[in-house]
């Protein structure tokens, strides 16, 4: 399956590449074929939220938040290799909510990342081993950030 048309089906364009805000590269490659993604958080020209799960925002807001992280890692893999068919396989992503202290649905809100991973790239390729973990607060004040380990071809 070319990962192209199937954006196209889906009628999903990447943001541009979200400009860093530290010291770091975005995707960091080692061994054979495999490479480590920082962190990316949702914000897009498209979408902008702030806040906390489970206080201010909802699980529907969350899970949107998601799908918009990792449509901003796929923008940043793309610049960086130049091609999203070179992706391999997903192998795990950890995805940190910004939790209220009475929040336990992290899961959920990962959801919205992959769920848009399975759809864009199939079950082999986009599903991956993955951690929904609640945290205190991410930076900006962000609802949702996640990070990857991927194989390319």
């Amino acid at each position: 399956m070319d990962i192209n048309n199937r954006m196209k089906e889906l009628n999903i364009n990447l943001p541009p590449v979200p400009k860093k805000a530290g010291l770091y590269v975005p995707m960091k490659g080692f061994g054979d074929k495999y490479a480590y993604l920082s962190g990316f958080g949702p914000i897009t020209e498209d979408f902008s939220v702030k806040g906390k799960l489970g206080s201010s925002l909802t699980v529907e807001t969350g899970y949107q938040a998601a799908r918009y992280c990792i449509l901003n890692m796929l923008a940043s893999i793309r610049e960086k290799i130049g091609d999203l068919n070179k992706i391999k396989s997903f192998i795990k992503i950890t995805v940190f909510v910004a939790s209220d202290n009475d929040f336990y649905m992290q899961p959920q809100v990962a959801n919205g990342a992959t769920q848009l991973l399975l759809d864009l790239f199939g079950e082999e390729i986009g599903l991956p081993a993955r951690s929904a973990i609640g945290v205190n607060v991410l930076p900006g004040n962000i609802p949702v950030e996640i990070e990857a380990l991927i194989k390319l071809t």
